[in-house]
Order: structure tokens, then sequence, then C-alpha cells
């Protein structure tokens, strides 16, 4: 049996019907850039994070530049987050100006540990950024607590984690603003490139419009240098039908995940992620640690079973961050993820024959090695 790691053509099938009309309109208009569409978005998104506003912009790595830029970000500030992460997340801190700082992860989540976060902090610390990684908000009620013990602002990389909660408050809307990404293997992606920003604060959203759009507070006149980041009509139309379907795309990555808990569990050689209490993720991805990591996944891409890394090399032992001197070592549980983590085949429409295929395929191959 094949099993693709993620398959974004049944999706596309499903909702063509949906998509193409929204996309005559706009091409029979020429509305491409702005519009209705991408108000409603920003609308429907910012209601459904539960949030009072949204600004749709074009890339997840843009959200996240924009939002330091938003909140005067000034070169040597430090920002705090972890090394086991796309490297997006610490880019936008870089050309925001930032000074990137590391903590480990949780060795059960593998989201940011914050009983690391004090050692961190220094006199240039402005704020902190933990990663809602594979979907699993990181928590919050910890790193917040921090936060406001040292006068820092918490900004949420939300970028794999679209309506997931954490103690009933939805991922996006409990730091002072918060990235999403809509790039298209994401649980609500576009056919494209797409982000959002969301916050609670009309100042800072106001900042992030004119920053997505040349520094524009109007047509023509420039309150500051900003940047070519708007959302285009196409994506937007496109995001507003999978809006829809997301609640029910997540239900039914939970309920994938839930099975492969129930045929993994106590299975000698692999740990499952831990589920942070009172969390509800959205599974962006479903991670297992194993030894010999590159050997199981060879052995299961040969039962037909294709795999992710997620991610092979922690950020700080990437050749761009070479500079920050920080040795293999620095950071013992990132390097452990990078060293033993696998994702398995997660999307909604994957069926209870193929998560039993991959789990009794994983199963015998950890056994017999």
């Amino acid at each position: 049996m094949e099993v693709p790691f993620l398959d974004l053509r049944v999706q596309n099938r499903a909702l063509k019907t949906e998509i193409l009309p929204l996309w005559e309109e706009i091409l029979d208009l020429a509305g491409f850039i702005g519009g209705k569409h991408v108000n409603a978005l920003e609308e429907e998104f910012a209601s459904a994070c539960s949030v009072n506003h949204c600004v749709a912009v074009n890339s997840g790595t843009d959200a996240l530049r924009f939002i330091f830029l938003a909140l005067g970000l000034e070169p040597g500030d430090e920002i705090i987050t972890v090394p086991n992460t796309f490297i997006a997340t610490t880019e936008a801190i870089s050309q925001a100006g930032g000074k990137i700082a590391f903590v480990d992860v949780d060795p059960g989540t593998y989201n940011m540990d914050p009983a690391m976060i004090e050692t961190a902090i220094t006199p240039k610390t402005r704020g902190i950024v933990p990663v809602h990684l594979y979907g699993q908000p990181a928590d919050m009620d910890s790193i917040l607590t921090i936060a406001d013990k040292h006068g820092l602002w918490v900004v949420e990389d939300a970028c794999q984690a679209h309506l997931a909660e954490y103690k009933g408050r939805k991922a996006g809307s409990m730091g002072v603003a918060a990235a999403f990404s809509f790039y298209p293997g994401k649980n609500m992606g576009a056919c494209g490139e797409g982000g959002a920003v969301t916050t609670n604060d009309a100042d800072l959203a106001a900042k992030v419009c004119m920053l997505r759009d040349h520094g524009q507070s109007s047509k023509y006149y420039h309150e500051m240098e900003g940047y070519n980041g708007r959302c285009d009509a196409l994506q937007a139309a496109v995001l507003r039908i999978k809006l829809k379907h997301l609640p029910a795309w997540n239900e039914a990555r939970r309920k994938n995940a839930k099975r492969y808990f129930e045929l993994l569990h106590e299975t000698d050689g692999i740990i499952l992620p831990r589920i942070q209490e009172n969390s509800t993720p959205v599974f962006h991805l479903f991670v297992i640690q194993v030894d010999k990591r590159d050997m199981v996944q060879e052995a299961l891409r040969k039962v037909g079973v294709q795999t992710g890394l997620h991610y092979p090399v922690p950020l700080h032992l990437q050749k761009a961050y070479e500079y920050m001197g920080l040795p293999l070592g620095s950071f013992p549980m990132a390097e452990t993820c990078a060293r033993k983590l696998l994702s398995l085949p997660m999307f909604p429409e994957l069926t209870e024959e193929q998560i039993a295929w991959v789990s009794g395929n994983l199963k015998k191959i950890v056994t017999e090695r």
C-alpha cells in the first residue's frame, strides 16, 4: 500500500466546485489585490481566533517580521525562542533588527520549556516567541507569567496551530500578537503563499497594515518605509472557503492522531508525543521519537509509507547561525529531536486502513531491528 505523507490533491478535488466560481469572479473583475475577499477573510479569521483584528499578509514569515517591526524592535534587542523550528521564526527576528536568544524545549511536547526562559533573560531582552510546534500550543500560562514578571511581550508563532486551543483560549489570542502561515501544506493552506497577523491591539494592527503596503496610510501617502507584503484576492477567496471546513478537518486530524496513539501505545522503541494538559492540539504533524530514525524512515519508504523530518538540523547548528558560536550540546533536547523525531503521514483524509498500515509496519520495523 502507498501512503503519502500529505495528499493535497484529495482536498483540492473536493473544493474545486467551490473555489473556481470565486476565482472566475475575481478574474472577470480584475480585482487581484485587496478587496472584499481579503477584507472578509480578515474579519472571519479574527472571529475564528477570538481576537479583534486580523491583517492578511503574503506569508507567515512576513507576519512575524511585521509584528516585530510594529513593536518597535531595535538593533540589539534580544528575542527568546527555540532552536527546533523552521528558520522563518528566527529570520523574522534578525530581519527586523533583533538578536536571537535560544532556549531548549520540553522533552515531551517539544515546545518551549518555560523552566529555561529566565536563565536566558538579559537587560536587552524585549520579548519571547513560543512556537506552537506541530499544532500543539506551548505552555502559555507559564510563559506569560514569566513575561509579565520581566516586562516582556509575547508573540505567538502559531504558523502550525490554526484553531488550536490552550485552556479554552485560541492560539493567536494569548500574546500581544500572533503569526499564522497559510503555506499550502498547513492545516488551512492557500493555493500559494499567504499569512496573517492576529491581535487585540488596534494600533499594532494599523502599523502592520501599513508595513504590508509600502508604509501607506492611504494611496501614495507613506508614513514610513514598508514592504510589499499583501495577501492577494485569489488566495483570500480560497482561504475563506477552507476556513469553513477547518474545524471538521482539525477534528479529523485529532481522530487520526487518536488512532495512532491507540495502535502505537506502549510499543518498545517508539516514544509518542505528550499532549499538554488542558490543550486541544490540531495535529499539523504527528511526530514520534525513534532510535536509528533514518534507518526506520528508509524501511518505511520501502513498504510505501512516506514520512517527513521536522527538523533534521536544529537552528543553532545551521551554517546560517555559525556566528552565534553555539556548539553541539548547547541545547540537548532540541538536538535529540533533530536526531530522533519522525513525522508520520497526517492529513484529514487519511483512512483507517492507511493508519493501520503505517502503524503495523512501523511496529514491525522498530521491534525487529
